[in-house]
């Protein structure tokens, strides 16, 4: 955690810092009058006005993601948005100006989001689990101070934390701790105010989370994202190099003792955070899907001719026989996805609800939950899949030019589906069920 009076680099530059990106980043000020519209608007306090908001944000970025997509700038901008509208305080209390809401309604907004542009639904959802993990790792007090933090001033939260690569050292400093490492993977990094870090204590095998302003000379981003999909969700690699703070930051852990509160770490509520953002990765596939069947269609009914060699010729596209079984079966897919991912986030949302102040869910109950999110995983990577490059059999050959856009849809889902193998989700699943076994917490359970 750090203090307001840490973080004044961060609030002079704004979200995070686009200093060395080669390719710029993009101005706030393109969307002043969207920022004058929702800044006196107050935020909603209903789901369905909350969903209808995330609505709005998504039909803005969705005018000219081809372009800003095929620029690959760093996305100040629509991050701007994002907070201006004030979905990056969805979870927060209501008490220092948080939206109070619950994970289902946090999932359905990503999914909104996703509709529009895939990497702003995919920022928005890494920031709102990097957000939480206070909630799932730190003391009550700790939790306190960084969601006020957090919500009093619009920060944007970031994450270092890719479990794939090497864990970053920690050092004992008496009484601070020192962060070094390198993560591959640093989703959000260029434009965030704050980072999530986590490495382990020299000499020990104990994990710390911690908070710490982005814009530091200890915290290096390298600006080298640049891949075929989710190109505008700045997630390149960082070099941490003697991050420093006080060991009152790490969350979860006793500073007097320097050891980690076992009533908090050592219970499988610490290990929340992994079906938490599974269930967001599902989530932003589903609204890239349903964004892409929206995008597809619209395009069918204005663009994609008939078939005039056939033994029984239509008058227009949307009557072609094959083109509406296609899009029916997109269309029942889809719908069926959004139905599993909905009952996978009331129960993530009831377990954080009902259960935070004990947090006493046992071993078992932690499983099923994963479980749920594991189906969900499934179902949406191989739905998302089958839309995002099935939509070129409905539309035609015209809609593969590059002006139209259609193939962002699954550049998005493919880069992000290979996150971690969807096979061992199955085979999860199938233990669960044919042996009985529930899953042990791991960085992907």
């Amino acid at each position: 955690m750090v203090s307001d009076s840490d973080t004044n680099g961060a609030t002079e530059r704004g979200p995070g810092t686009a200093s060395g990106n080669p390719r710029g980043s993009t101005d706030p000020a393109v969307y002043n009058e969207h920022h004058k519209n929702f800044n006196k608007t107050p935020l909603p306090s209903m789901p369905e006005a909350w969903i209808q908001r995330a609505a709005q944000v998504a039909a803005i970025l969705s005018k000219d993601v081809v372009s800003r997509e095929k620029e690959n700038r760093t996305p100040l901008a629509e991050v701007s948005l994002l907070k201006s509208a004030g979905l990056t305080k969805l979870l927060g209390p209501i008490k220092y100006g948080g939206g109070g809401q619950s994970w289902d309604v946090a999932y359905k907004v990503i999914r909104e989001i996703a509709k529009g542009d895939g990497s702003l639904g995919m920022l928005l959802g890494y920031h709102l689990l990097w957000s939480w993990t206070s909630a799932v790792v730190g003391t009550d007090e700790q939790n306190e101070r960084t969601q006020r933090l957090i919500i009093e001033n619009n920060y944007f939260v970031g994450g270092a934390v890719n479990p794939r690569d090497n864990d970053q050292k920690i050092v004992d400093r008496g009484d601070h701790i020192v962060f070094s490492g390198f993560k591959h993977f640093n989703t959000g990094g260029v434009v965030s105010d704050l980072t999530v870090l986590e490495g382990v204590l020299e000499d020990t095998d104990k994990h710390i989370f911690a908070l710490t302003p982005t814009k530091q000379p200890a915290i290096q981003l390298l600006h080298n994202w640049d891949n075929v999909g989710l190109r505008l969700t700045e997630s390149g690699s960082v070099r941490i190099e003697n991050v420093s703070m006080p060991w009152t930051d790490a969350l979860g852990w006793d500073p007097s003792t320097k050891a980690p509160i076992e009533s908090i770490l050592t219970i499988p509520w610490a290990t929340l955070l992994l079906p938490t953002i599974q269930l967001v990765f599902s989530n932003f596939y589903i609204g890239i899907a349903l964004g892409a069947l929206t995008f597809a269609s619209d395009y069918t009914a204005k663009n994609t001719r008939f078939w005039p060699y056939t033994p029984h010729p239509v008058a227009k596209g949307v009557e072609e026989p094959y083109i509406l079984q296609r899009y029916g079966s997109f269309f029942a897919h889809l719908r069926a996805a959004e139905a599993l991912a909905d009952v996978a986030g009331l129960k993530i949302a009831a377990i954080y609800n009902d259960r935070c102040q004990k947090r006493d869910i046992t071993a078992a109950e932690r499983g099923e939950v994963a479980e749920w999110v594991a189906s969900v995983k499934v179902v949406a990577t191989d739905t998302a899949l089958r839309v995002t490059s099935g939509v070129f059999e409905v539309t035609g050959a015209r809609a593969t030019a590059g002006k139209v856009g259609l193939d962002r849809f699954w550049r998005d889902v493919r880069t992000h589906t290979l996150h971690d193998p969807v096979a061992y989700k199955e085979q999860e699943l199938g233990r669960y069920l044919l042996q009985g076994e529930v899953p042990e917490p791991t960085w992907y359970t």
